[in-house]
């Protein structure tokens, strides 16, 4: 499977705003486009800032979601018809495939200090999804569903560093999370008003239906 192996600050840049893909360095004074914010690339100080026309704005909302959730195109391309083929509105059943990712759970559970880690620990055999192990990152969580991290990488050093750091940042409100034990439940969906990313979910729905 293709992976992006440049720098993810870049990503942030491009955007121009923080999609938070570095755990605890996006903040702190080494945040990349803290330090930098303007495009990357070597004209990035020079490029004129423009509204740009709706499909500049769909495009640029598609892009920021998926690269926000870590998904190439064929995957988040693939989000979007199964969300479209559900019942309900479109753009908030996309956001609910999105949150119920596996690897987003784990990391809005405190477990990995960012999406790309927690699909690491994934990967590597660290987590148990209803007390079996499950190695695939875009499994979909259902309502009830228990996530924990297996007894062997518990004391492993980046575990507890996002056990300490999801202390201070929260748990979201629709997972059920017992950080002492490494250990939640996804309880619920999420509402579209707990999802406060600044997401246009709308548009990404406009430019798939062209």
């Amino acid at each position: 499977m293709a992976r992006y192996l440049d720098a993810k600050c870049r990503l942030c840049r491009r955007e121009g705003e923080k999609l938070f893909l570095k755990g605890s360095k996006c903040f702190s004074d080494k945040c990349g486009i803290e330090r930098r914010p303007y495009p990357p690339g070597m004209h990035g100080q020079r490029r004129r800032v423009n509204r740009g026309s709706d499909y500049g704005l769909q495009l640029r909302e598609k892009q920021k979601v998926k690269r926000m959730y870590g998904l190439q195109e064929k995957q988040f391309k693939r989000c979007f018809h199964d969300a479209d083929n559900m019942a309900g509105v479109t753009g908030l059943n996309l956001l609910h495939i999105l949150e119920s990712r596996l690897d987003n759970v784990v990391f809005r559970m405190g477990l990995a200090i960012s999406r790309n880690e927690a699909r690491q620990l994934i990967r590597h055999k660290h987590i148990m999804v209803n007390g079996g192990l499950v190695t695939i990152p875009s499994y979909r969580m259902t309502v009830g569903t228990t996530v924990e991290i297996v007894s062997s990488a518990k004391e492993q050093l980046r575990v507890k560093a996002a056990v300490e750091e999801a202390g201070k940042r929260g748990v979201s409100e629709w997972l059920d999370t017992d950080l002492t034990t490494m250990k939640g439940t996804y309880k619920s969906h999420p509402a579209r008003e707990q999802l406060d990313q600044g997401i246009s979910e709308q548009l990404i729905v406009e430019l798939y239906s062209k």
